[in-house]
């Protein structure tokens, strides 16, 4: 393999993973670790990545940085699985719920297929394709129309004049961030609108939120913390954030990896 195959497969795997190592490399690709070395300087020189000791990170991402769905599925999958899990419990057969766009709602809907008599408002076209593909013939499934965005929601005003006629009794809310300052946020101000739009139709909002989104803010807020009577996440999210959380009325629902 070329040095610029082989950099751009390291590139691939270090926006698919948020990391790698260098020793796990060199034994991938059967070359020296000097020889990665010299890789991740060549692609942190043209500002693609950030060296670390041992290895090699993403960049620092801004407020309005948006990973596309397949980089974002491959983070902290266990503690999305967990969460869904968990999540999955709160929707009994007959419901009308909602499901935002992300990674932790798609893991959802993987869990709802089965459940008897839902109707299910999506603006995620992969959580769509589930249902589609589940093929149960007593749920009704509503994609909203819109403009795709690099994680697979379909946003802006066809989707928003879409879902305001709507009434739920659950949405299940996917976030980029959510800190005590900024409450739930987004990178992309088109979703922030839609799902302002989803919130507005729910009886509950129950966010969907793995440690790592503690702190993190995009560039739009959607709601602020108290907003929503349920939390789920996991085990790694700190004690301080579960503080704030109990401040704004929010005892978080903690999901456990051992059931995923």
């Amino acid at each position: 393999m070329l040095a610029p195959q082989r950099q751009s497969a390291i590139l691939d795997r270090v926006r698919a993973t948020g990391g790698v190592r260098v020793s796990d490399l060199a034994v991938e690709f059967g070359v020296s670790d000097m020889t990665i070395r010299r890789d991740l300087d060549a692609l942190a020189d043209r500002g693609l990545l950030a060296k670390v000791h041992g290895g090699a990170t993403l960049l620092d991402s801004g407020s309005t940085d948006e990973p596309g769905f397949a980089a974002k599925s491959a983070r902290q999958r266990a503690e999305k699985e967990a969460i869904a899990a968990r999540a999955a419990t709160l929707v009994t057969p007959g419901m009308a719920v909602a499901l935002s766009a992300g990674t932790t709602t798609v893991e959802l809907a993987r869990r709802l297929v089965d459940v008897a008599g839902l109707t299910v408002v999506t603006n995620s076209v992969p959580a769509a394709d589930v249902f589609y593909r589940g093929g149960r013939g007593d749920q009704t499934v509503i994609l909203t129309g819109g403009v795709r965005t690099p994680s697979d929601a379909l946003v802006g005003p066809a989707a928003v004049a879409a879902i305001r006629t709507l009434h739920v009794d659950l949405l299940f809310l996917g976030v980029h961030g959510m800190s005590e300052r900024a409450g739930y946020t987004t990178p992309n101000l088109m979703e922030s609108d839609t799902n302002r739009a989803l919130i507005s139709a729910a009886a509950r909002l129950v966010v969907l939120a793995d440690h790592t989104k503690w702190g993190t803010v995009g560039i739009s807020s959607m709601a602020e913390l108290s907003e929503a009577q349920v939390v789920v996440t996991d085990a790694g999210l700190p004690a301080s954030a579960r503080t704030v959380l109990a401040e704004h009325g929010i005892d978080p629902l903690i999901a456990d990896q051992r059931h995923r």
